[in-house]
């Protein structure tokens, strides 16, 4: 009797009344054929939800499918527009992740020029633990008439590079749509600031409107390898040689993946990008995890000299996310070892990425960027090296303020990803790596990527830029400075518990130079230091 029954419980009562609808419809038509033309659309409607609801029944990959035929699929459309529901409806100014409302607005504002200002008093939660904020002098200084630059290249290269102290961070092509990257450049181009190539190669989009090229090399070597994958120096020397090219920089790990190596799925691995990469178009493209060109320290600082004579002088350096503490140290006494030194690293910290990325290595794996950045800079100063090499980060940095943090822990420029996505018009769909990105930003569909206008969005490229260094003078000159490269971590404070607050200068200790060549007693590096060997990158003992 139960089972009879169960047509009409609740689980079951849409398909029931589908199946009835149906039936007595067509039972309608057949007894009058001139009722026929009236009820043929609701026959087909019904009809196919009671086919829908048949299948559900009979499928097994779903088992709420199986107990709520057809009324089960709106949970399923629910769930598809939550992202979306939760971003327009329910999310605080501040709540958003990765990036909040609020952040996103003022990149949306400044890039295109219109009024950035916040009303009635700040949101954040002054109290709370994690705050943090800048000091501001009683002597504030007049606003710098310079736009803030760099000189990055040591005594041993040839054509040292003047870079903004803010550039756009690596993304290449295929990750980006080809009219994506043709903004990005013109708007660098326009700005006299540099873009990042990504590990995907130099693209004829790159160098359309002739914007300064951070030219970045993979495990892949995409633009300069052989048909097995290995580093091809005829050609790496044939690319570097371009004027465009004012940097090179070895990858040797990202932030949103370290250790996994790059991720283009092949939903995005267009018959273009095929060409251009030189690789298959029916599967991933996954860079491999580790470098074939070398495979030691000293390896790494002689491949990275031999970047630069190829490239004919100009500043070479690598990228990487800090992992094991003595992996770096042992590139630092590779360093001292062989006299050998990179002109620039770009510190990457987990939390930075734009592409696609296992779960676990997106949230749990690599040292998050001020870490990071603080690390680096002290092991430079520690092995008397900070002042031929340069430092950048990368890592979440969208605002003037993220710009000043990061250069008062030991950063000489800064590097943004999603800033400059978001300029372009990127709503944070979170559909990077779908190909179906809303914007044309991610994308390689040519109907979609159309959306992005090149010529109105180099502009708020450009606007972006200029407005967040405008921001940036601004506090420079409200903390009582002349110029970014004065900031310390004695300029910032963090509120440590609700009642406790520390100075950065507490917070990140530097060392003195020389330090880690002396010997050191700081616990940060002292067993590091000790584990740390040039001949190889794993632990002593």
């Amino acid at each position: 009797m139960e089972t009879l029954l169960l047509p009409f419980s609740p689980r079951f009562i849409v398909l029931t009344i589908c199946a009835v609808v149906t039936a007595l419809l067509i039972g309608l038509g057949v007894a009058d054929h001139e009722t026929l033309t009236v009820v043929v659309v609701p026959i087909l409607i019904f009809g196919a939800l009671t086919a829908l609801g048949v299948r559900d029944l009979l499928q097994k990959s779903h088992a709420i499918l199986r107990n709520y035929p057809i009324s089960a699929h709106i949970r399923f459309l629910l769930e598809e527009i939550r992202p979306e529901m939760r971003q327009y409806f329910f999310e605080s100014e501040k709540d958003g992740m990765p990036f909040s409302r609020d952040t996103r607005s003022v990149i949306y504002q400044r890039a295109k020029m219109v009024l950035d200002k916040r009303p009635f008093g700040t949101q954040e939660k002054v109290y709370a633990e994690g705050y943090e904020w800048m000091h501001h002098s009683m002597a504030p200084k007049p606003h710098a008439e310079e736009t803030f630059r760099i000189a990055i290249g040591g005594p041993d290269c040839k054509t040292p590079y003047s870079a903004s102290i803010f550039n756009i961070s690596a993304m290449s092509f295929g990750a980006l749509s080809p009219n994506a990257v043709r903004a990005l450049n013109a708007g660098a181009k326009m700005g006299n600031f540099a873009h990042d190539s990504g590990e995907g190669g130099v693209s004829p989009y790159h160098r359309e409107n002739g914007g300064d090229l951070i030219w970045e090399i993979g495990s892949g070597y995409f633009g300069c390898r052989n048909r097995d994958g290995s580093f091809n120096a005829r050609e790496f020397a044939r690319v570097a040689a371009d004027d465009q090219i004012k940097m090179v920089e070895l990858k040797i790990s990202q932030g949103a993946k370290p250790g996994h190596g790059g991720v283009l799925p092949a939903a995005k691995v267009s018959e273009e990008i095929s060409r251009i990469r030189g690789i298959s178009m029916d599967e991933d493209c996954i860079s491999p995890s580790h470098h074939k060109a070398f495979s030691t320290p000293v390896g790494m600082m002689t491949f990275i000299a031999e970047m630069r004579r190829l490239s004919g002088g100009k500043p070479a350096g690598f990228k990487l996310c800090v992992g094991h503490k003595w992996e770096f140290l042992a590139i630092c006494k590779a360093m001292v070892q062989t006299g050998i030194y990179p002109d620039f690293i770009v510190v990457d910290g987990n939390e930075g990425g734009t592409g696609a990325a296992p779960l676990e290595f997106m949230d749990h794996l690599g040292m998050p960027m001020r870490e990071g950045v603080n690390f680096v800079h002290n092991a430079l100063i520690g092995i008397d090296a900070r002042d031929r090499i340069r430092i950048g980060a990368s890592g979440k940095i969208a605002t003037a303020f993220d710009v000043a943090r990061a250069m008062a822990l030991g950063a000489d420029w800064c590097n943004s990803a999603r800033g400059f996505m978001f300029a372009l018009g990127c709503i944070q769909s979170l559909s990077c790596h779908t190909d179906r990105c809303p914007t044309g930003i991610t994308t390689q569909d040519p109907t979609r990527n159309r959306a992005l206008v090149v010529p109105h969005k180099l502009e708020r490229v450009y606007n972006y830029h200029q407005a967040t260094l405008l921001a940036l003078t601004e506090l420079i000159a409200a903390a009582g400075l002349e110029h970014p490269r004065e900031l310390r971590p004695v300029h910032f404070s963090q509120r440590v518990s609700n009642t406790e607050v520390a100075s950065f200068d507490t917070l990140y200790p530097t060392l003195r130079p020389g330090e880690l060549l002396d010997g050191t007693a700081d616990p940060r590096f002292r067993d590091a230091w000790a584990q740390a060997q040039a001949g190889s990158f794993a632990p002593v003992g």
